[in-house]
């Protein structure tokens, strides 16, 4: 389960072709839920892993295999497990939250200079930013739909098979990203993206979701029941397509999500752009889905609520615009976050979101 060092033993990425080559050694940086959940389906169809994870989840992995569970199917990868990467790999793939990856890619830059890397993560400057820490490597942009959880240390349980997209930053990389779509499809559902901000920006608008049951402590179906909640939803979302297209953006389709629907959202009346969050609701299940962000803050883990609402108020900054609902989400799942820290998370009901100062000029019922 340990590897020696190696300077070389997995030669770095020449040509798209060498992606299609079966098996290939892949590192997957990062093995929570969504990482735990690809590392495991690459074991699975006979490439060779090495996965990088911390505290009781590494050593279980190191004890007994990860296992995986759900709907990507039953398997335990007897994968490689360290703290960091300890040789050069084929294909990288970067799963960590978006707040610890440049440490995570700073800790494995040695290995990670020449080699091919797809970043999968939320937010919307993911791909670019370790683009600019790994100047040499093939870096390509992913983002998945993929739905998990950790309900135990070494346990991955997935509860939506949904798509891994791959896109390339530039022109270059094309074939490359081609390739690799080729290579995960045997493991998990993948698909080539042509268009990587347009799948960033959809993807963040689908994770507008996260904020509110960080807040409430409720699960996803419950806030967009609610028609209070439903409402600061709808207008988080407007504001995040209004800075979009600000930005030049058009969406792609991800999830129950594309660009004609949330042009729909951004101009028609709120009681009518309410039917979004529903339909994200509807397409969701019956299953209480908690969201990463309210799973964060139960664990004691910083949440990504930068990197989702956050980046919608530091998107509309750069083109001279506001963000207020978005903004005054963040600060509020903050708030949650630092309540968390000594005693149980301080959720707010929902009668008292909407009545927050920050919220209410804008929720109007």
């Amino acid at each position: 389960m340990h590897d020696d060092v190696t300077e070389d033993s997995s030669p770095a990425l020449n040509s798209a072709a060498r992606l299609e080559s079966d098996p290939i050694d892949i590192a997957v940086i990062g093995a929570g839920a969504i990482g735990g959940s690809i590392a495991a389906r690459l074991d699975a169809v006979g490439h060779h892993v090495t996965i990088t994870a911390r505290g009781a989840h590494l050593e279980a992995i190191r004890a007994s295999g990860l296992r995986l569970t759900g709907a990507l199917g039953e398997h335990t990868a007897r994968v490689t497990a360290e703290l960091t990467l300890h040789r050069r790999p084929t294909l990288a793939i970067v799963t960590t939250k978006a707040q610890d990856a440049p440490a995570a890619i700073a800790a494995n830059e040695r290995w990670l200079r020449d080699t091919t890397v797809l970043v999968v993560q939320n937010g919307l400057n993911g791909a670019r930013d370790a683009q600019v820490a790994l100047p040499h490597a093939h870096v390509l942009s992913g983002t998945t739909s993929i739905g998990a959880n950790v309900p135990e240390p070494g346990h991955i349980e997935v509860t939506t098979p949904g798509a891994t997209l791959v896109g390339a930053l530039n022109g270059a990389e094309q074939s490359t990203a081609a390739a690799l779509v080729s290579l995960l499809q045997p493991a998990v559902p993948a698909e080539l993206c042509p268009d990587t901000q347009g799948v960033l920006w959809s993807k963040l608008m689908v994770n507008q979701v996260n904020a509110l049951p960080a807040i409430t402590g409720l699960p996803i179906q419950a806030t967009i029941a609610d028609p209070r909640l439903r409402r600061v939803l709808t207008l988080s979302l407007r504001e995040g397509v209004q800075v979009a297209r600000a930005h030049g953006v058009h969406f792609a389709a991800v999830q129950a999500l594309n660009d004609a629907l949330l042009s729909v959202l951004a101009e028609a009346s709120l009681a009518t752009a309410e039917f979004v969050p529903l339909l994200m609701a509807h397409n969701m299940g019956d299953t209480p889905n908690t969201g990463s962000t309210l799973q964060s803050v139960r664990t004691g883990r910083p949440t990504e609520i930068d990197y989702l609402n956050g980046a919608v108020v530091q998107a509309a900054e750069e083109v001279g615009l506001q963000a207020p609902v978005n903004a005054a989400l963040v600060q509020m799942v903050h708030e949650v976050e630092r309540s968390a820290e000594t005693s149980a998370p301080a959720f707010q009901s929902p009668e008292a979101v909407v009545s927050d100062a920050r919220l209410a000029p804008y929720v109007q019922l």
